[in-house]
């Protein structure tokens, strides 16, 4: 018979001890929505290269959990719908948001590439269907917002009617990456040139050239932040040539209808839908609109969004109104000031952009809380004093200094409440005082983090965490 050596018999006893303290938080395989075997490869590859036993099971956990249990993907119309997790509704910006990091295993995958194209050929139909919609509901079930006034009938499909650049912005993103990973072009057919010309109409609209446009909102509740002043118009605006924005990717409502983060993304969703049209379609005329609309909002955002700051120098502000008035502050949702060097990796080096990094990163941004249990951005759309850890994972994300992203994970696995997922927010001084358990973007977003970080190199310093 083998002899069994003493440290063999330890390991296993050490492996017992761990899965005992970090049980598996997955849902059994046969309760999964949808199973990727090149993201469980990926899990298996990268999961035993993590020493911290912490820090491998929220890996484990929250990388796979759009997959898990928001994807929705029906093989017979070709179309995905993805929950954003706790509210059963489709966000454009989630939806783009929870499954990009999957593309790129796509083409060791079939059946998630089909997903994908899936997700996006229904973001294309969604925006069809209503333009100033943020959220949608899974068919034409009518469900939440029968009471907004919104400036025309709110479709069934529709869930949320919130006018949100970035709505636009997400599902342009992730098609542009998918085509880069995949060179699939069938994504990009007649919906595709439609949904083009719908972003263009609609964008071009919200620079209130000739007045308002069609589309306001008025809600009856007791958040400020959930309707918009001058009876549904918001504030006004001087017409620069920047996009208006009736609210945040927060859902929030806009103080000033220009949100600087969010103006920067159309641009570069323009100039990557221009690129598409071109070399996909040779759509000459069409792509030559969206660079046009591109170069106008850049000119427009260099000349009105950056102010100089007493401490910082020359940073952007968050929202600006086109007469000279200003917002500092950064809010904690993507798009937001600090995650611009994330979403679009050329502004990283963007010297304003770094003083702006700072600036949101202090005490200087009024949404910016330090306690006992962490420090971080928040916003106004939960409170005071909640910090979230997206805005944690997108300083870690645009970070180039080993000991900063050591401590932008240490807090992430400190503030999950022992629960094994990122929450949409917890209190500075009391992680486990967090808001919604089960947000899928937060969790595939930590995944997405751990993944760039092993493949910059960041092994080292992740498994120097103790």
């Amino acid at each position: 018979m083998k002899k069994i050596s003493i440290s063999f018999v330890l390991g296993l006893l050490a492996l017992s001890a761990c899965a005992q303290k970090y049980p598996d938080q997955r849902p059994a395989p046969e309760e999964r929505l949808f199973v990727s075997e090149a993201v469980e490869a990926q899990i298996a590859t990268v999961a035993p290269q993590l020493t911290n036993a912490k820090l491998r099971w929220m890996f484990q956990n929250c990388f796979p959990n759009t997959l898990d249990t928001t994807v929705h993907f029906d093989e017979e119309s070709g179309l995905t719908f993805v929950y954003t997790g706790d509210i059963h509704a489709m966000w454009l910006r989630d939806s783009g948001a929870q499954v990009w990091p999957y593309v790129e295993l796509c083409k060791e995958d079939e059946h998630l590439r089909k997903m994908l194209a899936g997700v996006i050929r229904q973001q294309f139909t969604l925006i069809n269907i209503d333009p100033y919609a943020n959220a949608f509901n899974q068919g034409p079930t009518g469900d939440h917002g029968d009471d907004d006034v919104t400036g025309t009938p709110q479709d069934p499909n529709v869930f949320e009617r919130k006018w949100e650049i970035d709505s636009h912005c997400y599902p342009v993103r992730l098609a542009y990456h998918y085509w880069e990973v995949t060179g699939d072009t069938s994504v990009f057919d007649e919906l595709w040139i439609k949904t083009v010309q719908t972003i263009l109409e609609t964008f071009t609209t919200q620079q209130r050239k000739e007045g308002n446009g069609p589309y306001f909102f008025l809600r009856v509740t007791d958040r400020q932040l959930d309707t918009k002043a001058r009876v549904g118009l918001g504030h006004p605006v001087k017409p620069v040539g920047l996009i208006a924005s009736s609210f945040r990717p927060s859902d929030d409502a806009t103080q000033f209808e220009f949100l600087v983060p969010s103006n920067f993304f159309a641009v570069d969703i323009l100039r990557k839908a221009a690129t598409i049209l071109s070399e996909v379609n040779h759509e000459a005329a069409l792509s030559a609109r969206c660079t046009a609309l591109a170069d106008e909002v850049e000119a427009a955002l260099k000349q009105y969004a950056v102010v100089k700051h007493p401490e910082f120098g020359d940073i952007y502000a968050f929202e600006v109104d086109g007469f000279g008035n200003s917002y500092m502050m950064d809010d904690a949702n993507a798009p937001s000031l600090l995650s611009l060097g994330y979403l679009i990796p050329s502004m990283a080096s963007d010297p304003i952009y770094q003083n702006t990094r700072r600036f949101v990163w202090s005490s200087s941004n009024p949404y910016f809380f330090k306690g006992k249990a962490g420090e971080g951005i928040g916003g106004p759309h939960i409170g005071t004093e909640v910090i979230w850890p997206m805005s944690i994972m997108m300083k870690a994300f645009t970070a180039t200094d080993d000991a900063e992203i050591k401590a932008c994970v240490e807090q992430l696995l400190r503030t999950d409440a022992g629960l094994g997922f990122i929450h949409e927010s917890f209190h500075k001084d009391d992680a486990g005082n967090f808001t919604r358990p089960w947000f899928a973007w937060q969790n595939t977003l930590f995944g997405e983090l751990i993944l760039k970080l092993v493949a910059d190199g960041k092994l080292p310093v992740l498994n120097s965490i103790r």
